[in-house]
């Protein structure tokens, strides 16, 4: 059975990811900061689908956390064939009013986790002659939404120079680009998503299924849905004050 490794792995997109890569039959091990939630989800996943789940307790943005998932990426036994990057989350405010600290734990999240993560596996990778990663990036990466589209962009073009130099080398490596998802993560960043039009809105299922198809196809790129492919190609040619329109209002 190939082995599958997912970061962020109980909650929103990458619990679909861990839901749908098990119901193809592929052992995971899934990673997240709540311990209880973590054990109770493995266990879920393994009478569900019976696959074999193994359970890394950690906070990616301490040294501790961050090392024991490298040590498991780096394992020689059950080596991970797929690596996926889901962990992140948003933050409010502009540049000049959040704090240096703030705002480096959220590009080392979105940034310096996948990259160290991704380097990782991608030696295994590389020596076995085959595997995928995937960072899930967002739409945000084609508009100028602060700091967050800013790791975003990062994504995007870090997996389209990884695609090209490693996927004649067994390796794939994908961006997925959603757009608004119906999760837990604006609710964490408290703030309000009146505004947002229905039909912007994704399910978790529709759009894990949706990059798992361009994934399997070894695409660098997957944004899913025509009408979010369609935002994103007008977001490149459109002036950039027409993408900072509609910021998320604070709840508080």
């Amino acid at each position: 059975m190939p082995t599958a490794l997912i970061t962020g792995a109980t909650a929103g997109i990458g619990a679909e990811f861990a839901r749908q890569l098990a119901a193809r039959a592929t052992d995971l091990v899934i990673v997240a900061r709540d311990a209880d939630r973590l054990a109770a989800t493995a266990l879920a996943l393994h009478d569900e689908f019976g696959v074999h789940v193994e359970a890394i307790p950690a906070d990616l943005l301490t040294a501790e956390g961050l090392a024991a998932v490298d040590r498991r990426l780096a394992a020689d036994e059950r080596p991970i064939d797929l690596l996926v990057n889901t962990a992140g989350y948003g933050i409010r405010g502009e540049l000049d009013e959040n704090s240096f600290d703030v705002e480096k734990r959220h590009l080392d999240i979105h940034v310096t986790v996948p990259l160290q993560l991704t380097q990782t596996a991608l030696r295994g990778m590389v020596a076995r002659g085959h595997g995928r990663i995937v960072l899930i990036a967002s739409v945000a990466a084609f508009t100028p939404r602060g700091t967050y589209s800013a790791a975003k962009a990062w994504a995007v073009m870090f997996a389209r120079g990884a695609n090209l130099v490693y996927r004649r080398r067994g390796v794939c490596v994908t961006a997925v680009c959603p757009g608004f998802v119906r999760t837990e993560f604006h609710d964490r960043m408290k703030v309000s998503t009146e505004g947002i039009p229905e039909f912007l809105w994704l399910r978790a299922p529709n759009l894990v299924r949706l990059a798992l198809r361009g994934i399997d196809r070894g695409r660098s790129v997957v944004i899913p849905t025509l009408r979010y492919r369609v935002i994103a190609g007008l977001a490149r040619v459109l002036p950039d004050r027409v993408g900072t329109a509609g910021q998320f209002r604070s709840r508080d």
